[in-house]
């Protein structure tokens, strides 16, 4: 079953939304040659704590960080460790969540550490994040989930990779309903998968986190001894961004972004949603 929100519910999970963008503010300044994960760690533990928050990762399903720190190679959910120093050169992908007065926030970007960044990464980077932005833009009142699909799908397939060949837009995991849990139904696909139909209809009150997952090769993974972090079967290396988004009578917010989403919506042609605590 899908959790539909009242909008006095969205503007809890807004207050928690911004709270996660705080610490992505945080962490991206943190994020340079030489911080170990474990350091970013440290930062997003004190933004939560200064805004009376807790984490949704801590402790979820026994993960032992407040944030996930995946590192090049590493897709999602790479645990934050003393021995993870950042070096120049490298990307990271921070994703992490929020929890205010029992409502979720959750999403995830990807920063480069230093600089001299092959082109390659800088164009992986931005073709994923376009593609989640293309995500949103497709939830639209009378829409189903499926569109959402499609939308992220065909942005990523229409750029040429530099190089040739294809990206690899990861299979095992995708974007995921949101609200009084950090994850909820329905499961969001970053590619269309014709059995699984058009899913549920957009209607005001479905929130969702989209959050497209692209690697520069393979769309294949595996799960390393640690039993969390997630890697390319290939080695190549993988980008991840992520927003939670409500859909209001209004139009979409944006809830982890800062401007809610107002700026990059309107790219679409798309107002955003008036911000319930702006």
């Amino acid at each position: 079953m899908v959790q539909i929100k009242s909008p006095e519910q969205i503007a809890k999970m807004r207050e928690a939304g911004l709270v996660v963008a705080a610490i992505h503010a945080a962490t991206r300044e943190a994020a340079v040659p030489g911080a170990s994960t474990k350091d970013l760690d440290e930062v997003a533990r004190k933004v939560l704590a200064e805004h009376g928050a807790k984490s949704n990762f801590l402790g979820y399903g026994g993960f032992p960080a407040t944030i996930c720190t995946s590192v090049n190679e590493v897709v999602v959910h790479g645990i934050p460790s003393d021995e993870v120093v950042l070096k120049d050169g490298d990307i990271i992908s921070i994703d992490c969540g929020a929890i205010v007065d029992g409502w979720h926030g959750d999403a995830a970007y990807t920063a480069f550490v230093g600089s001299g960044h092959a082109p390659e990464l800088l164009e992986l980077s931005r073709v994923t994040e376009e593609s989640m932005w293309a995500g949103i833009a497709a939830m639209k009142l009378g829409n189903r989930l499926v569109d959402v699909s499609r939308a992220i799908e065909t942005y990523i397939r229409r750029q040429p990779k530099p190089g040739g060949g294809k990206y690899g837009i990861v299979e095992d995991y995708g974007g995921h309903g949101i609200g009084t849990e950090m994850h909820m139904d329905p499961h969001l696909l970053n590619y269309v998968e014709r059995r699984r139909g058009k899913g549920p209809k957009l209607v005001p009150g479905f929130c969702l986190a989209i959050e497209p997952m692209v690697s520069l090769g393979t769309p294949k993974t595996e799960v390393l001894a640690d039993d969390w972090t997630v890697v390319t079967t290939d080695g190549t290396w993988s980008s991840h961004w992520e927003h939670s988004v409500a859909l209001t009578e209004q139009g979409p917010l944006v809830l982890t972004a800062p401007d809610g989403g107002k700026a990059k919506l309107a790219e679409f042609g798309i107002t955003a949603a008036p911000d319930p605590v702006g």
